[in-house]
């Protein structure tokens, strides 16, 4: 099979066999020096196919070992502490906790593993966001597969991975404006959760959770709610 495109088209194009179980590892990729450990892997994707072709893949690299699969943000910092990671892959769009705030935890609670984000998000704002949380390298899942596991080989040697052209653009966009309280409420606002659930969820009373909102939409330069989220996300801030 032909080891080209970007990382989705790749995943397209596996058959069920290729996923599960993953094929044996043919040598192709980087080989393990005698005596040298593989580099354990916690991979983060919350959609099952992907995950599973993402395991496929680099089941063909001799000096990568995928130690554990996870399909939420907060379960990786559980899982890092279990089994010890080398390299956190994580995507930033998770259920339960954002795979940028998983990937702060994460440096907080273990230290020594470093983290790779992967995403198909490539705004100067989502990169910044990884910058501030102190990832080690940001891959957008249309790269070449390749691309992928060289990386995850020179996060593990301790390199900074990120893509020349928008690291300058990161540095060029506009800083995220919102507290670290408004944006919990705007995070629960972009899934949809109304007034109630978000002060709810928050420990806040409903007036107070207004109030945020029209400070994010004054902040967004939004007309509503729905737009702020939009101009939010866009800009990589959530």
């Amino acid at each position: 099979m032909r080891r080209v495109g970007s990382v989705s088209t790749r995943v397209a194009e596996l058959s069920d066999e290729d996923i599960w179980p993953p094929r044996a590892r043919t040598g192709r990729g980087e080989r393990r020096r005698e005596g040298a450990e593989a580099i354990r892997i916690l991979l983060a994707e919350d959609m099952g196919l992907v995950r599973g072709a993402l395991v496929a893949l680099l089941s063909y690299e001799d000096d990568i070992e995928v130690v554990s699969e996870l399909a939420r943000g907060d379960q990786i910092v559980a899982a890092a502490l279990e089994h010890r990671p080398d390299v956190a892959v994580i995507d930033i769009d998770l259920p339960g906790m954002d795979g940028i705030e998983a990937a702060r935890l994460l440096r907080r609670e273990l230290p020594q593993c470093r983290t790779l984000i992967l995403t198909a998000l490539g705004a100067p704002g989502t990169l910044r966001r990884a910058l501030d949380a102190s990832v080690a390298g940001f891959v957008v899942k249309d790269a070449p597969p390749a691309q992928l596991a060289d990386s995850i080989r020179r996060v593990a040697r301790g390199e900074r991975v990120i893509d020349p052209e928008l690291a300058v653009a990161a540095l060029d966009a506009a800083p995220n404006p919102f507290t670290n309280r408004e944006l919990d409420v705007l995070r629960l606002a972009a899934e949809g959760a109304p007034v109630g659930e978000i002060a709810e969820r928050l420990s806040l009373a409903r007036g107070t959770v207004r109030n945020y909102l029209s400070t994010i939409i004054c902040k967004t330069g939004g007309r509503t709610r729905i737009e702020a989220v939009r101009i939010a996300q866009n800009a990589g801030w959530i």
